[in-house]
């Protein structure tokens, strides 16, 4: 069986790990960087870029350049985070098929589960070029307060990727599972995870017996460093349009060098008291004429304009709190998760309000995808003792009489778990009942996620409130929900597994899936040829500089000419096959160039 990874899909970055030995490591891509950033371009020439060449273009293409992806996958068109992401992106978002988020780049549809996977396909790509060996399998994370449309979502994501997700687990469980790895302690902790566009915390105990259970969980998905970052771009465009009468989230170019420069200055008030942000030539007003941003950013600027996001995450932490029914004073270990916990602000509120310092001995970027990688790790190997126990982020019940919600699994309880109640039909002679199934926290069912529906018929005529009607709700660990309705008297059953949707229909995920294939067919024999390319272009290079000392050594004799022409002939060859970008012509001229080189190197011995 092949290594299974762990993989980070995050907002602004994302990472990969995989446990070798008993080691959990983190894999560097081929620049060297244990991160990548979670962004895809398409080209003019319709080349797709994912990760760091994607950023760097980002301001040249920014209509064509996606980042932060991660806030939209499986949400409806109607919901506000994508109304609110509609308004503001430089990029083009987009109304799907079925009610669903899709991204215009170039006129080509993409969905959000889609752009997902183009990222998941780099964290397999990275990590089979470290490896040696195909990766088919992963153990992905999500943020603790994701949906379950949000988590299918990012599961189709990994299908289209050619990943089999063999478990989804919450980020914030992820980062203790590598905090507490081997350390064989007993402790009561809390993981603050503040990233790139989510916000999670999470109570867990963890056990010196290899038990994670989480007793209690709450978050944000909207809410993270994205939102920093808007909060500097709109001070910078009020100062702007105060000094100079121009709005310059007119400018689709400009936008995007006010996002880059306000995500540079945050990630300098981490270490600094200021960041000096200068922007020449930021829009033209005139036909000869351009405008230049230059202000200097203060630390505690940044702080006022940042509060009350961080006042919100604390006010969260809050309510995990006493939903654990707890006291702040008794956790006994802080772990910071996410970029955004650099933030020296960040860092001082959560310690005032857990009372303590927070831990400081895990990377913010690094520890989730660790986690999972121990979490792949623990799944296929049948020797290991660690047990997660997690918990459903949301409550779980049916839509009854006058469109109120009736929970049954409340939020937070531990996975798996089954829960019943009874309910009775609410008019004469009822002879079917219809079960809609929803997920959260509203008291009006409407409001909540709509997970599935499946109607219970054969209902012998009573009157009303006669017949009982059993309605059971499973959740096994993977965190899928079956629900089934019984007559009690008859025994007549009807049930459904609760299949989330992530907006795409299976046909569509398919043709998706197919695509990436034939994506990484191509791009693999691009790096062969590539690969194939540079070494028969150093062969020649070498060729072309021994030639003229082996010619002067030959001049004169017979055989000596033949090879030189012949050589010759050799080179020439291979530099047409290059031209022709002929992958088995280059590498057959390979091995003819090199016995040409040990001739050379032959000659040039005596």
């Amino acid at each position: 069986m092949g290594k299974v990874i762990g993989i980070d899909l995050g907002t602004t970055n994302s990472c990969v790990a995989v446990v070798e030995g008993d080691t959990p490591t983190v894999i560097p891509n081929r620049g060297g960087y244990k991160t990548t950033p979670s962004m895809v371009a398409i080209t003019e020439a319709e080349k797709r870029l994912v990760g760091h060449i994607a950023k760097r273009q980002a301001i040249t293409n920014a209509e064509n350049t996606v980042f932060a992806a991660k806030r939209l996958i499986g949400r409806n068109w109607e919901s506000a985070p994508v109304m609110a992401a509609k308004e503001t992106a430089p990029y083009k978002v987009v109304e799907g098929p079925h009610g669903d988020v899709r991204i215009d780049l170039r006129g080509k549809l993409y969905s959000v589960p889609e752009i997902s996977a183009m990222i998941l396909v780099e964290m397999k790509v990275i990590a089979e070029d470290y490896l040696g060996e195909p990766v088919d399998q992963a153990v992905v994370t999500v943020p603790a307060y994701f949906n379950d449309n949000q988590r299918q979502a990012t599961r189709d994501a990994g299908t289209i990727a050619g990943l089999e997700v063999i478990r989804i687990i919450n980020e914030p469980t992820s980062a203790a599972l590598s905090y507490g790895f081997g350390k064989k302690m007993d402790r009561l902790v809390a993981v603050y995870d503040l990233g790139g566009g989510t916000f999670d915390i999470s109570i867990l105990e963890i056990g010196s017996d290899e038990v994670f259970k989480v007793i209690s969980t709450a978050g944000d998905t909207f809410l993270g460093g994205e939102d920093f970052d808007t909060r500097i771009m709109d001070w910078l465009v009020q100062g702007f349009l105060d000094e100079h009468n121009v709005d310059l989230r007119q400018d689709r170019m400009a936008l995007q060098r006010l996002k880059d420069a306000a995500e540079k200055a945050k990630i300098e008030l981490s270490s600094q008291t200021e960041a000096e942000i200068n922007l020449p030539f930021i829009i033209s007003v005139g036909q000869n004429e351009a405008l230049h941003l230059q202000r200097t950013l203060r630390r505690e600027v940044l702080e006022e304009l940042c509060e009350d996001l961080i006042s919100r995450t604390i006010d969260i932490c809050q309510a995990t709190i006493n939903e654990a029914d707890l006291d702040s004073s008794e956790v006994e270990e802080v772990i910071l998760v996410g970029g955004m916990t650099r933030m020296p602000l960040v860092q001082r509120r959560v310690g005032e309000f857990f009372e303590r310092d927070p831990c400081k001995g895990v990377h913010p970027d690094e520890v989730v995808a660790l986690g999972a990688a121990i979490q792949a790790t623990a799944l296929t190997d049948e020797a290991s003792d660690m047990l997660l126990l997690d918990v459903t982020p949301h409550t779980l019940g049916i839509m009854i009489a006058g469109g109120h919600f009736e929970g049954l699994i409340p939020q937070n309880s531990t996975v798996p778990t089954s829960r019943s109640k009874i309910f009775t039909t609410v008019r004469d002679d009822q002879t079917a009942v219809k079960i809609l199934v929803f997920q959260g926290e509203n008291e009006r069912a409407e409001l909540n996620e709509a997970l599935g529906e499946f109607v219970l018929t054969g209902l012998r005529k009573a009157p009303r409130g006669q017949v009982e009607i059993e309605v059971i709700f499973d959740i096994n660990a993977d965190g899928i929900v079956s629900v089934s309705a019984k007559d009690l008297e008859t025994g007549m059953k009807q049930s459904i597994t609760v299949t989330a949707s992530s907006g795409l229909t299976e046909d569509e995920i398919r043709k998706m899936a197919e695509d990436s294939q034939d994506y990484m067919v191509d791009r693999r024999a691009s790096e062969e040829f590539e690969a194939a390319r540079q070494e028969a272009e150093r062969l020649i290079r070498e060729l072309d500089r021994m030639y003229v000392k082996v010619e002067k050594m030959v001049t004169g004799s017979e055989f000596g000419n033949e090879a030189l022409l012949k050589a010759r002939d050799l080179i020439n060859t291979a530099k047409s096959a290059i031209s022709e970008k002929n992958l088995e012509k280059v590498t057959d001229s390979i091995e003819t160039l090199k016995r040409t080189q040990r001739m050379f190197k032959g000659v040039l011995a005596k």
